[in-house]
């Protein structure tokens, strides 16, 4: 047989051929035939394939019968674990494959009739690619409690081509407990894919995320990085809305107006964007520092800071300001608040939790921060690399905000308690996406230097910001 160096270019088949009996009747013999022609396996990699990727899986199609089992061995006979795709189509191991090692697969099948067969291949993974790897970065961080509008946001470097994102995205993996089904949506540029569910997540559901994409082949001349993988738990539901026009927060939980906070957002020249974001990470103090800017020239500290865009628009504490709030726009885009109203604020919000900003002079920009819910859900699937199935929607609002979900949470604690549950100082695990790194967004807002320094454990006291966010 001629191999192939990549995946499953030839298949092994299986046919399950039940004996008949002696004094089998006509119809028996008829159906056993039939069984016989239907019950056919497919399996890929290939019996003695060479140069497998380490993200293989073992791929499994049946007709007239259905698998029942599947082991992986590896060389030194360890069991690898994984488990099946939910259509079945394949076989997932739970790590990636060791490159330049040799695995055998048993899968088993049964027949209609009741009938099992086994079958054995064998096949020996790749060296180490000495192809460039795309740099992807999972912005999901483990054991966090996160808000309902929490999008699990996968970023790459440099961003996936269009003709490979179905691939990456096979490779894209969300469970949770209780189920509620969603699906991934790519930016146009390829730089970012998100994945929600139609309606938001309930509070209670625990989110397991892996991203699989160590050796994956992706075009010609790249690979995948590392596996990442993450599971967290969605708390209480919370939703801040920012109307430019009565310069107020009303902050939502359940759907009850909890209070309403005196703002100022963004002036003319540096206004605030307009759309629903997401609260990406909370900091007690950190540092404003913008000078080397085109605009920017200042070092500010600030206090109960909640970042809502990569292009460094915050909530925060701004004293100086106390006397604009509620009556006229003075920031650099940021919403300022007073300091009574920051700190009780950290103590009501967690990361992913959803605040919609209207009537401002600008819209906000896909992938300016984690934008998900920025469309409607037809739109959003739009962007699937995938089908998505077709009764996928979202489910009629009986709620009076549309923050609100279904199921009571806690009350916010005391300010004197607030940090029992935070919900984290950042959640990231990296650097921005390279789009707001440099030009137009750099100069007018800045963006955080040191964003993902910080991952799990207590909250630092200060992070300094070497993009510096210039919104104060």
């Amino acid at each position: 047989m001629k191999l192939r160096r990549r995946l499953g270019l030839f298949a092994v088949a299986i046919v399950i051929v039940p004996s008949a009996g002696a004094g089998c009747t006509a119809q028996r013999k008829a159906a056993d035939r039939a069984e016989a022609r239907g019950a056919t396996v497919t399996l890929t990699p290939a019996d003695k394939a060479r140069d497998v990727p380490v993200s293989a899986e073992v791929g499994t199609s049946v007709s007239g019968g259905k698998i029942t089992g599947v082991r992986l061995i590896d060389d030194k006979g360890v069991q690898v674990k994984g488990e099946s795709r939910a259509d079945g189509s394949s076989w997932v191991p739970s790590v990636p494959l060791k490159n330049g090692s040799t695995y055998t697969a048993e899968v088993t099948a049964t027949g209609d009739r009741g009938r099992t067969t086994s079958q054995k291949v064998t096949f020996s993974t790749a060296k180490k690619a000495d192809k460039p790897a795309i740099t992807s970065t999972l912005y999901f961080a483990g054991n966090r409690t996160y808000g309902t509008a929490m999008p699990v946001t996968v970023a790459f470097e440099p961003a996936i081509p269009k003709a490979a994102r179905a691939d990456v995205q096979r490779r894209l993996f969300v469970k949770t407990d209780p189920p509620q089904p969603g699906t991934w949506s790519w930016l146009e540029d390829g730089s970012q894919a998100y994945y929600r569910a139609p309606d938001f997540w309930r509070p209670g559901t625990k989110i397991n995320v892996r991203t699989g994409l160590e050796g994956l082949p992706i075009g010609k001349d790249r690979v995948g990085d590392v596996d990442h993988t993450a599971t967290s738990t969605i708390g209480r539901q919370v939703a801040l809305d920012i109307d430019n026009a009565t310069k107020q927060i009303s902050v939502f939980q359940d759907g009850k107006l909890l209070r309403r906070i005196p703002v100022s957002l963004g002036k003319a020249s540096t206004p605030s964007s307009s759309g629903k974001m997401v609260i990406m990470e909370k900091h007690d103090s950190t540092v404003f520092d913008t000078r080397g800017e085109a605009d920017g020239g200042y070092v500010v500290t600030v206090q109960n800071a909640q970042r809502l865009t990569w292009g460094g628009e915050f909530i925060h504490a701004a004293p100086w300001s106390e006397g604009d709030q509620g009556n006229t726009n003075v920031s650099h885009g940021c919403a300022n608040v007073s300091d009574a109203a920051a700190s009780w604020l950290m103590g009501v919000t967690q990361v992913g939790d959803l605040v919609t900003v209207k009537g401002t002079e600008v819209p906000l920009q896909p992938g300016n921060g984690w934008t998900a819910w920025n469309t409607s859900w037809d739109e959003f699937a739009k962007g699937s690399a995938l089908p998505v199935p077709a009764g996928l929607k979202p489910s009629p609002s009986t709620v009076p905000h549309p923050g609100a979900v279904a199921g009571g949470s806690p009350a916010p604690a005391p300010v004197g308690q607030r940090r029992l549950t935070r919900g984290g100082t950042t959640t990231t695990t990296g650097p921005p996406p390279s789009r707001w790194r440099t030009g137009h967004h750099r100069r007018r807002y800045g963006l955080p230097a040191e964003l993902g320094r910080h991952q799990g454990g207590a909250s630092p006291s200060t992070v300094k910001s070497g993009w510096g966010p210039a919104g104060w």
